[in-house]
């Protein structure tokens, strides 16, 4: 076989198999018996050639082809060779190549001196072709950048310059993406954000110039692209970005997107959507229209594919399924956490990470078993968490965020714990009102403010002649802010209170816009502390 023979072969079989072609037992016997080609010719193939077999090669075991030994040496023979000839690949072969590397990386590829290597020849050449890339070379450079830096790439100055050349590009272009080319945008927008890329100039605008073009192209979105979209949204939200009217709108898109294709997405998207979901609402998202249906829709899926989700998706249903709180109704999550516990006593690898969210997971929800008089409580779910705070014990974690779980589980549970924990605390504008006209209708009440309870996180107001405690809850304590649907870390603190033997009052903040209003619940405190 000639040199163009030996490239274009894998470039259409690996063609065929992305557009669905089957792949035979014949099919993978030609790819085997190419590869050895590949090392023999090696000298002769030209920039053209030597993009198509890698980008070929990686297509293959993108679509399931084994990484067999043969394989990974015809890789590591073509990676010296982009180096050699990095001045010679037009705009297409850039893309090409350097989606490969990103995606050979993404899929286990070592990553060798030569792949760096490579990397590194073929950055410079993004900023000096930036003119010659379509849309779709765009989408997957961008997508390229994001995957790197995901996979450990160093933030060189060419990577840096690469990006900025690229963004305005997306502006430029934005009515000639597909929803192939939006989805994988937005995932790199959000990607490159949460690894530290904040700064970089136009990526906010790159991604408000992307947001109108979902409800175009919503009818064109398959599953994964509709679970990196919303995994996208809250991983912005999470880093800060503004909640502009047209990103709610996004977001109420994407949610109806999920309601319409809930029987299609696989256990890790499952998981991410609920993820994101939550993330949405504990970062203020308000209560989209389709948040509670789409919740309700892949809640049911996650009891039907229960074995099929790996510790990392465990560790994340258990912590948005309690972070929903009362959006999710009592029955279906303590259906799901039932099932999702059970998971976590096999013999799966948590990360420290993955053990505390499970751990504050279970938590919620034996917190609201608790607080509902008739509930069946769950010692299955306590024995659950006992395990779990022994294992993150095991892990002696140094961070505040895991420490305060724990010592919220060594509460519940009655156990020692190491930790003494430090709270910042603030008194907010409508604690202080409050507390002003109770204590000038209670001039002998004794109430202190800010205080920690056995360890626990602090409390508004504390009247300790009566053991009673008083939360004057604000929107964030609510499921998008309605002053109705408590969040799972809202239940969560009342519930450690209650059973630390103190009686909570709770008190939204929208009762107490009026000073006529705080009337009823000035007298509530006066009957209780009087019957006392």
């Amino acid at each position: 076989l000639m040199p163009r023979q030996i490239a274009n072969l894998p470039w259409a079989m690996a063609k065929l198999v992305d557009n669905g072609q089957k792949r035979t037992p014949g099919l993978n016997e030609a790819v085997a018996a190419l590869l050895p080609l590949v090392n023999a010719q090696k000298d002769q193939f030209i920039p053209q050639q030597i993009a198509n077999l890698l980008w070929a090669m990686t297509k293959l075991v993108d679509n399931g082809q084994e990484q067999t030994p043969g394989l990974n040496r015809a890789v590591a023979t073509l990676l010296p060779l982009v180096n050699a000839q990095k001045d010679q690949f037009n705009a297409q072969g850039i893309a090409n190549l350097l989606w490969a590397m990103a995606k050979l990386l993404d899929i286990g590829q070592e990553r060798t001196p030569e792949l760096n290597e490579a990397v590194a020849a073929l950055l410079p050449h993004v900023n000096a072709q930036k003119d010659q890339f379509i849309a779709q070379h765009v989408a997957n450079l961008l997508w390229v950048m994001a995957k790197l830096a995901d996979n450990g790439q160093e933030q060189t100055p060419e990577l840096n310059e690469a990006l900025a050349a690229l963004l305005p590009y997306v502006n430029a272009q934005k009515d000639q993406f597909n929803a192939r080319d939006l989805a994988n945008l937005l995932w790199a927008m959000a990607k490159l954000v949460d690894n530290e890329q904040k700064q970089t100039p136009g990526l906010n605008e790159a991604v408000a110039t992307l947001l109108p073009h979902v409800k175009v192209q919503k009818a064109n979105f398959k599953p994964q692209d509709i679970a990196n979209m919303l995994w996208a949204m809250a991983k912005l939200v999470d880093n800060r970005y503004k909640q502009t009217p047209e990103f709610n709108k996004t977001v109420a898109v994407l949610l109806t997107c999920v309601i319409v294709q809930k029987a299609n997405f696989n256990p890790q998207e499952i998981a991410n959507l609920l993820w994101a979901m939550a993330k949405l609402v504990d970062n203020g998202q308000e209560q989209t229209p389709g948040l509670y249906e789409a919740v309700a829709a892949l809640l049911h899926r996650v009891n039907a594919q229960e074995d099929q989700f790996n510790a990392r998706d465990i560790a994340n249903l258990l912590w948005a399924t309690a972070k929903l709180g009362e959006l999710i109704e009592l029955n279906v999550a303590t259906s799901a956490f039932e099932s999702l516990v059970y998971r976590i006593s096999k013999n799966f690898q948590f990360t420290q990470k993955e053990i505390s969210m499970s751990l504050w997971g279970v938590m919620v929800c034996c917190a609201r078993l608790s607080l509902v008089a008739n509930a069946n409580k769950n010692n299955v779910l306590e024995k659950h968490m006992d395990d779990l705070l022994t294992r993150l014990e095991n892990n002696s974690p140094d961070n505040e965020e895991d420490q305060s779980i724990m010592i919220m589980a060594s509460s519940w549970l009655g156990r020692a714990c190491p930790f003494n924990p430090h709270y910042q605390t603030t008194i907010s504008k409508h604690q202080a009102d409050f507390r002003n006209q109770l204590q000038s209708c209670m001039p002998s009440l004794k109430i202190e403010e800010e205080k920690s309870l056995n360890s626990l996180p602090p409390v508004d107001l504390l009247l300790p002649d009566h053991n009673m405690v008083i939360e004057v809850q604000g929107p964030s304590h609510y499921v998008g802010g309605d002053f109705k649907t408590r969040k799972g870390s809202t239940l969560l603190k009342i519930a450690l209170l209650q059973k630390s033997g103190f009686e909570v009052i709770e008190i939204p903040v929208n009762r107490l816009w009026h000073q006529d209003v705080m009337k009823p619940f000035i007298d509530q405190i006066k009957k209780r502390t009087n019957s006392q």
